[in-house]
């Protein structure tokens, strides 16, 4: 598998690290940290130095009960990031948002990359994303942000969640987004109880038959604390160990904040399963 990211590519032969940089004053676990330009260029350097594939920035908060912020906030928060980091880094830069506004204005300053949680289903997005040609990764998410983990109910989670991305890809398609631009992520945490998420993580491997690259993102999640059984608990190797069992279930990008660890510990069972 080989990803152009506008001239910066990526093979996914092995799993790959995706950093998590989020340059807004509300996500749930870095808010707030990275919201000056300086500070997030600072940090995206830093992911790369720990072994960071693909740096994924964010300009608004997805996390349960966050409310959404105009486009024109969006990119005055993204694009002198994206500038500044993509002059800096040889890895690709993805932009996490839904916005064909966002979208267009981050590719332009150097993201090659689109991450986004709503499947390019706002109005203008799929002609936006077909237009900048560059990969785009479609996430399950049932609702919206604010009210999302209000009692989410599905009778089966995997099988509803493939069907999901089965009328995606169809979508994608029909207006001309061909298959080698598209990966898949089922949305952890995105209007799903802590048991929708288990189930979904044991049937993983169900959405291989899609034959698209799978991004998967748990680092740090609640669900994390409720596999480890303490929610106080500090989440950073298990998200890792996590992510290491997504990885041997077909997922070909993990998304987290803590990327040495993540990256050491995927390194590690690739070293051992290829040899």
């Amino acid at each position: 598998m080989r990803l152009d990211c506008a001239g910066r590519v990526i093979t996914l032969d092995r799993a790959a690290v995706m950093g998590i940089l989020n340059v807004t004053p509300d996500s749930f676990f870095d808010g707030g940290h990275y919201v000056s330009v300086t500070n997030a260029v600072r940090r995206g350097e830093e992911l790369v130095a720990d072994g960071a594939d693909i740096v994924d920035i964010g300009g608004e908060s997805t996390r349960p009960g966050s409310a959404p912020v105009k486009s024109a906030e969006e990119i005055r928060r993204v694009v002198p990031v994206i500038e500044q980091l993509a002059k800096l880094i040889d890895v690709p830069i993805s932009i996490d948002t839904s916005k064909p506004q966002v979208m267009k204005a981050a590719v332009e300053a150097g993201a090659g990359m689109i991450n986004d949680v709503r499947a390019l289903q706002v109005d203008g997005a799929p002609e936006i994303a077909l237009s900048l040609g560059v990969p785009i990764c479609l996430m399950h998410m049932r609702g919206e942000p604010m009210t999302m983990q209000d009692s989410p109910y599905y009778q089966d989670v995997v099988n509803e969640v493939r069907d999901f991305f089965d009328e995606r890809l169809k979508a994608c398609q029909a207006i001309g987004i061909s298959s080698d631009k598209l990966l898949i992520d089922p949305g952890f945490g995105f209007g799903k109880s802590m048991d929708h998420n288990r189930r979904l993580l044991l049937g993983l491997d169900a959405f291989a038959e899609l034959d698209l690259p799978m991004v998967v993102g748990f680092s740090q999640k609640l669900f994390i604390g409720s596999l480890l059984g303490d929610f106080d608990r500090d989440r950073t190797i298990g998200s890792a160990g996590t992510a290491l069992y997504a990885v041997q279930k077909g997922a070909k990008i993990v998304r987290t904040h803590d990327v040495s660890q993540t990256k050491d510990l995927i390194q590690c069972w690739h070293s051992l399963s290829d040899s």
